[in-house]
């Protein structure tokens, strides 16, 4: 830095001081040329709006040239010239703007703070709220604030004001902000997040994405989650709900791809929501089933089908771009319970619920660092369910201050890696992130490297092509989570080993699907008592259900480990 730009950085970050202790007094009324130059700033003009500005303030004086050159200032930072913009700074006396005017100016000192490295001039130049900036100017404050603490070692407060500004944000931009939300959440200590969590007032925007990381850590809610009027669910015709909670649609739509490339997926979804659906003995809505087709197209058009008809409640559609196709549209006016993930949380008053690779990863992190295993080997195939899972994995485990040693890539017939096991020093647990022939034919080069004695972790795709004992011993010892119907039973369902002898959807890898389309069943007749659940939740086939306040659903699974060859339930992993 040249010695006259940091000149002018010491006298701005000296005027943030004074930021904090200035009495406002009353703005002068903008200029129509003013308020011109700021609709150019606003329309995304903004050298324009600075020359203009500048131009104004040497024909001004006292409070209204202040004004004008605080106003430049910031149009010359938003046109990229921060040099210029510093030089306006330091001839603006802080007390003679008010209005939006300065708080434009607050957040111009903040994020020129944060450039000098300076996150306490920052904070305090960012002292006051925001309300009289445009929303995205807004969000910007916030973020501005996020950065100052993060950079002040507070990462509670950061996450804080990240979760304000994300009402504002869209796209990519609101997805990078969720993921460092997480991430600040993540490397907190459990005692400090569920404090800190307990302590937030009922609204404010971050207690859903902090009850969330509670529930990841398998920690209570202190309350439930927040909800705003789109959850407040259209459920007066419907009769007043059963003590259990019990209260189904009165016409349910199910929206599957029964053709197509999809089809034999969705067979097993369908059959295992039937089963739940004729197990009900109590009232049970009408239920029509809607073929999508498996395209974006067709899921569009049956959810309309669907809403015509005069559904309540729909379930469905499966595939990832149909999902997308809706949650995209600007109105739902039949509240849905979709069955994948899709690129973004639910819009207000719907749901989804899937059985993610990424879901297995997480919770897969979580169960190694709640056991103290800090450095890992991750084994995963090059297929996409794999390359998913352990993403996911890598990226909770390092946002909870775990060490990821290193990660191998290996085929549907994995080669010989024990050159790379055996460079992989200190690990203290390993990460299998592939299928149950793929963990056999790596079994014995774990063992060769020593690695056989540490903590072993596998993904639900473990059970993936296994089913004999003899084989499968070579998985004994490795923990993986899985669907409590399979792996304990649930009531009202026959025992899993008994259905699949007489229903081939619910054999072999298609109980896991057989399992959702049940919990997918009981979702929607529960879902007002999933809403308001702090704990608990929902005991289904896929595991314990609960609705985080995005109206995505939490599952957490049963625990099973192999034991002479076979799946043997293990209650919490321990």
């Amino acid at each position: 830095m040249n010695k006259p730009v940091a000149r002018i950085s010491a006298l701005s970050l000296s005027m943030l001081l004074f930021v904090g202790c200035a009495t406002t007094s009353v703005a002068p009324t903008s200029s129509p040329a003013q308020q011109a130059a700021i609709a150019l700033l606003e329309q995304g003009k903004p050298r324009e709006a600075a020359q203009q500005l500048e131009a104004q303030a040497g024909a001004a004086r006292g409070a209204a040239k202040s004004q004008l050159l605080a106003d430049a200032a910031f149009a010359w930072h938003e046109a990229g010239d921060s040099a210029r913009a510093r030089m306006l700074m330091a001839q603006v006396q802080m007390r003679q703007l008010g209005g939006a005017s300065r708080q434009r100016f607050s957040l111009l000192g903040a994020e020129l703070a944060l450039q000098d490295k300076q996150p306490a001039a920052a904070l305090q130049a960012l002292g006051e709220r925001p309300e009289q900036l445009p929303v995205a100017l807004q969000a910007r404050w916030h973020l501005a604030r996020a950065q100052a603490f993060e950079a002040s070692g507070d990462a509670f407060n950061a996450a804080a004001d990240r979760a304000r500004a994300a009402v504002a944000l869209s796209g990519s931009a609101r997805a990078d902000n969720q993921r460092a939300i997480t991430r600040l959440l993540a490397g907190l200590d459990d005692a400090t997040l569920g404090s800190r969590t307990a302590a937030l007032p009922a609204g404010d925007p971050l207690y859903n994405f902090a009850g969330r990381a509670l529930i990841a850590r398998g920690l209570p809610l202190p309350r439930p989650f927040d909800r705003d009027a789109a959850w407040q669910l259209d459920t007066g015709k419907r009769p007043p709900a059963e003590a259990d909670g019990y209260r189904p649609p009165l016409k349910l739509a199910v929206l599957l791809p029964l053709s197509g490339n999809m089809a034999t997926a969705a067979a097993p979804v369908r059959d295992g929501l039937l089963a739940g659906y004729y197990g009900e003995t109590r009232r049970r809505p009408q239920i029509d089933f809607l073929d999508t087709k498996g395209t974006a197209a067709g899921a569009s058009a049956a959810y309309d089908k669907a809403a015509a008809d005069g559904a309540d409640f729909i379930v469905g559609p499966l595939g990832r771009e149909e999902v997308d196709a809706l949650f995209q549209r600007d109105q739902l006016p039949v509240p849905m319970l979709a069955l994948n993930r899709g690129k973004d949380t639910p819009p207000p008053g719907n749901a989804a619920f899937s059985l993610a690779p990424e879901d297995d990863g997480i919770i897969a992190a979580e169960y190694l660092l709640g056991r103290e295993r800090g450095n890992v080997l991750i084994i995963a195939s090059n297929d996409d369910a794999g390359r998913r899972a352990s993403a996911a994995f890598k990226e909770r485990f390092n946002e909870r201050g775990g060490k990821v040693a290193a990660s191998i890539s290996v085929g549907d017939v994995p080669g010989d890696i024990g050159a790379q096991l055996r460079q992989a020093n200190g690990v203290d647990a390993v990460f299998l992130a592939v299928k149950g022939n793929q963990a056999r034919a790596l079994s014995p080069q774990l063992a060769l490297a020593g690695l056989s004695a540490v903590s072993r972790i596998g993904t639900s795709q473990l059970l993936s092509n296994t089913g004999k004992a003899e084989e499968d011993s070579a998985l004994d010892g490795i923990v993986f989570p899985g669907e409590a119907w399979t792996a304990r039973g649930v009531a009202g369902l026959p025992a899993a080993s008994s259905l699949a002898a007489t229903l081939p959807t619910a054999r072999g890898g298609a109980a896991r699907l057989f399992a959702f389309g049940h919990d997918a069943w009981k979702i929607s007749a529960y879902l007002e008592k999933l809403a308001n659940a702090t704990q608990g939740g929902l005991q289904g086939a896929t595991g314990s259900l609960l609705l985080d306040g995005f109206g995505n659903v939490i599952r957490t699974p049963a625990w099973s480990s192999f034991s002479g060859g076979r799946p043997v339930a293990i209650g919490d992993g321990r």
